[in-house]
């Protein structure tokens, strides 16, 4: 490959996709080293070569950020960071940069084009050359200690505090807090893992990792509601429509958080052995659902109307009054979920799996979720199985136009 194409392989104006067709098969293997040609070679030989997968792109732009009313995707990325600097123009310069690449990782492409010195670092880390955006959707919060840091008092409101402690909570310090939150969804982990590496870099100055967590879902058709590590149906009471959103999510004061939402994540660990061991039938007691179906006790349809008062012809509850389903319905709220599984080897202490529940909700105002996890926190017959060890609450901005930068709002 002579200098003068070789500069060009991460031009910003040629997409993931096209790289490989642009480049050519003999360039492209010598840029992307021996493992990546034989996948090329392999997929030809497989019939493979010419199908397109994972080509549906999704806007940055709009009236909401995506990544929250979207149809849930099969990987997730989620990192929470700390400032180390309170110098408001230069995050508000990162918030401008970081607009800038979500716009390009978003539609398939590099974040930017490649410098012609060959001797310094790419611009673009490049793992994701040949892919197709496979519906990446990049979300942004800040938490009540971005504008603590910031001195930003006048744009504080009552409801955005840290959570309070809930019963049974068993809290680590390192999944506790922290300043920005950047939530990569996909449906290729490789691609949501992309944009936040690329995002992070380019912040590196302002900002250091707090925790990180990828996450996975059984998507199927698209048509089922994923289930969990414990085989459940996870999500099935969620708005269904842009009405449902509008009461449950998007937060609605003239201020710099209208049209975004209040964004809360926990790290649920599940004890998977000790739930391994116990019979289908005190399982479906635990959650007020039946396995197979999803559908509550006492009907066949997964989204039948939840009625906790009701009774079976011996005259009892028909839902035993410490499941899952019978308190969240009696706090008689609402609000999104949108949670990934996560496996992350084995727990150094017990020997056991480090696996369990990246737990993402969004709702328009934070009492939604507080009363809901104290209905469940002192009686949740499902808390003998997960213990929660990480927490955090984060203001996810409104949508912006072109033009525009993520977060604008609040600096200006």
């Amino acid at each position: 490959m002579s200098d003068e194409n070789d500069k060009k392989w991460f031009d910003k104006k040629i997409s993931r996709r096209d790289f490989l067709k642009k480049a050519g098969m003999v360039g492209a293997g010598a840029a992307i080293g021996a493992s990546g040609a034989g996948a090329i070679f392999a997929n030809m030989f497989s019939g493979k070569a010419n199908q397109v997968v994972g080509n549906e792109e999704i806007s940055f732009y709009g009236e909401h950020q995506s990544g929250i009313a979207t149809p849930v995707q099969k990987n997730v990325y989620f990192a929470v960071l700390d400032l180390h600097s309170t110098d408001k123009e230069e995050i508000k310069q990162m918030f401008k940069d970081w607009t800038d690449y979500s716009e390009k990782l978003m539609k398939g492409e590099l974040v930017a084009p490649e410098l012609a010195n060959h001797l310094v670092p790419p611009l673009d880390t490049g793992e994701t050359v040949g892919l197709n955006p496979y519906r990446l959707t990049i979300t942004f919060g800040i938490s009540p200690s971005f504008l603590d840091k910031l001195k930003l008092d006048n744009k504080k409101m009552e409801e955005f505090k840290d959570l309070p402690h809930f019963p049974r909570d068993q809290i680590k310090d390192k999944y506790k807090g922290g300043d920005i939150c950047i939530q990569a969804c996909a449906d290729d982990a490789q691609v949501a893992f992309h944009a936040v590496r690329n995002l992070v870099r380019k912040g590196r100055a302002l900002i250091t990792l707090k925790w990180t967590q990828a996450g996975f879902l059984p998507i199927g058709n698209g048509k089922e509601t994923p289930r969990n590590l414990f085989g459940f149906k996870d999500g099935t009471e969620n708005p269904k429509n842009n009405n449902d959103f509008k009461n449950v999510v998007w937060y609605d004061k003239n201020n710099w958080l209208k049209n975004g939402t209040f964004l809360i994540v926990r790290r649920i660990q599940m004890h998977l052995e000790t739930w391994d061991r116990t019979n289908l039938q005190e399982q479906e007691n635990t959650f007020g659902r039946y396995k197979e179906s999803g559908a509550p006790f006492g009907e066949t349809d997964e989204f039948a109307t939840i009625d906790i008062n009701k009774k079976g012809p011996d005259g009892k509850p028909v839902l035993p009054i410490d499941s899952h389903v019978y308190l969240a319905k009696k706090a008689d709220v609402k609000i999104a979920r949108r949670a990934f599984s996560y496996s992350n080897g084995i727990d150094e202490v017990s020997g056991q799996f480090d696996a369990g529940l990246l737990f993402i909700c969004f709702q328009k105002h934070p009492d939604q979720f507080i009363k809901i996890q104290n209905s469940l926190g002192n009686d949740d017959k499902l808390n003998e199985y997960i213990t929660h060890v990480g927490t955090g609450i984060f203001a996810c901005f409104g949508g912006i136009k072109k033009g525009e930068y993520i977060g604008q709002k609040l600096f200006e």
